[in-house]
């Protein structure tokens, strides 16, 4: 598929979202267009699989006989070999473009109670089995009685056949047939994108701009100047909607990523979208794990390590801070907690717990971050003098991220440094490595390639990076902030006084001709010169 009929269904979804959603506020709309087209996935997938099995038997399985003694066996069997290979059954009359062409009929096109009984009847068709936990509440945020979607029952079946009608196939092409393409899936993390520039503050709970995530896939999978090829695990204790995840599948393959996707999300709207998009991006039901909690408070994957680890906590969050948490492993080593009104090294700890030791981790923090006192910089200092953790420091430009405008940096930890005699710093804030807008500046594919290539190579380039040796940070005292190591001055250009003295002096010969020029006017109009 072209990269123009990419954009032409992103486009098309997009248009669809905007044109139904009415007065809806975009975040609102978001879990109800993105929960239908994952339904019409799930049932495009289902037919795929069902009409594969049955294809010997030259037998449509949106054709067959439901309720016939034949049909009801034909179903049993695809039901247990769907659920164990897809996570999931649908009836043939219970698909998508089922239910759309009742919602298209005049007269009897009542669909919401079917669709809510088959809704349900997915999260079912899981009870019991390995899927069961993957499926769970998926679509509890798709409320079919919520009076946004319409005043009266009528009004909403009418919205809902509409959305329906304009998702099916026979207005939009998914192209789940060609399994070398991932069309479905890009479009659906360009929505979400989409929806999160429209969601102001809240956008930052779900995602992460597209080129940052890139950035902190491509470190986590960088191997020396090169790029890993496979992956023994990836790990987001704060995944929102698993876009950072899937980033790191995308530099390695989905398919080797040997121990799969892991994960945490506290907000649980959030926690159903990254499910969805998972298996919307054919990430295997077996091949992921996220839990819905707290991360700080309960963590949900002990004593399990990850190759690659990832995350872009809420930034200076608040956390209990509770002294119960000095006997934790996860902080009981560095004598101190984080502050209560900064969860910012809280997430940090909680992520190097959890890193392995051939392992990278790659963390979004705000600037404060490198250089804030107390029981930070006691935990800072630690990490660098002590453990020797800290391989690299990203200063990113201000103004990236939804629903903050406040300057941010990536910190990058191993366990086993290449490069143990020193710490790598990058300043990517400067106004030629970023396209400043009005509302969001944003890192182009240049900016990009710069950090990720300065990065591996661990170049040394004027007024951008700058490798410092330990003896040089522990004389800023642990002092991460970057302008002490990356010196972005640029020294004025000299000025030749005798030169403007020549040009002070052109000028007042011109001034005295001219005054000289109005006086002579002024006297033929028998007038007193102004000057």
């Amino acid at each position: 598929m072209t990269e123009e009929q990419k954009r032409q269904l992103r486009d098309a979804l997009w248009k669809i979202a905007n044109d139904l959603r009415g007065k809806m506020d975009a975040d609102e709309f978001r879990d109800y267009i993105l929960g239908f087209i994952f339904f019409r996935y799930l049932s495009e997938r289902m037919q795929i699989y069902a009409d594969a099995v049955l294809a010997a038997d030259e037998i449509n399985y949106a054709d067959l006989r439901e309720g016939t003694d034949e049909g009801e066996e034909i179903l049993d069997a695809i039901r247990a070999e769907a659920v164990d290979e897809l996570g999931y059954f649908l009836r043939p009359s219970e698909l998508f473009e089922a239910i759309a062409a009742k919602g298209a009929l005049k007269g009897n096109n009542f669909i919401l109670d079917d669709l809510s009984r088959i809704l349900t009847n997915v999260q079912k068709s899981t009870m019991g089995t390995e899927s069961e936990e993957d499926f769970d509440h998926l679509f509890e945020d798709m409320d079919l009685g919520s009076t946004k979607l319409g005043r009266t029952v009528a009004d909403r079946n009418d919205l809902v056949a509409k959305i329906m009608g304009r998702l099916s196939a026979a207005q939009v092409d998914f192209q789940l047939n060609n399994v070398e393409s991932d069309v479905l899936g890009d479009a659906y993390e360009y929505l979400i994108g989409q929806f999160a520039s429209g969601a102001g503050k809240k956008a930052g709970e779900f995602y992460t701009p597209q080129q940052v995530s890139t950035i902190l896939a491509r470190i986590v999978t960088s191997n020396g100047a090169g790029a890993k090829t496979r992956l023994d695990s990836v790990y987001d204790p704060t995944c929102g909607s698993g876009s950072l995840l899937l980033r790191v599948a995308r530099e390695v393959g989905i398919r080797n990523i040997a121990k799969g996707f892991v994960g945490q999300e506290l907000n649980r709207t959030t926690y159903n979208l990254a499910r969805m998009n998972m298996i919307l991006h054919g990430v295997h039901y077996r091949q992921f794990d996220l839990k819905q909690e707290d991360t700080l408070v309960r963590p949900q994957h002990e004593g399990m390590q990850f190759e690659a680890v990832v995350a872009n906590p809420p930034f200076s969050a608040d956390w209990s801070a509770d002294p119960a948490f000095t006997t934790d492993d996860r902080f009981s080593t560095f004598g101190k907690l984080p502050p209560a009104s900064k969860a910012d090294y809280a997430f940090v700890l909680h992520m190097l717990h959890h890193l392995a030791d051939n392992g990278t981790m790659a963390v979004i923090l705000p600037h404060g971050a490198l250089f804030r006192g107390g029981s930070e910089g006691a935990i800072r200092k630690i990490l660098i003098a002590e453990r020797n953790w800290l391989d690299a420091v990203i200063g990113l430009p201000a103004n990236i991220f939804y629903g903050t405008s406040i300057p941010t940096c990536i910190m990058v930890f191993k366990k086993c440094r290449e490069n143990p005699e020193d710490i790598l710093f990058i300043d990517a804030s400067g106004p030629d490595n970023f396209e400043k807008s009005k509302n969001q500046n944003s890192l182009r594919d240049e900016d990009v390639e710069k950090i990720i290539s300065t990065y591996r190579n661990r170049a040394v380039e004027e007024r951008y990076s700058h490798i410092a040796k330990m003896e040089e940070i522990e004389e800023n005292d642990w002092n991460l902030n970057i302008p002490r190591y990356v010196d972005t001055f640029e020294e004025e250009a000299r000025v030749d006084l005798d030169e403007v003295l020549v040009e002070l002096s052109k000028i007042d010969e011109g001034m005295a001709e001219i005054d000289q020029r109005i006086a002579n006017f002024c006297g033929r109009l028998g007038l007193k010169a102004p000057v």
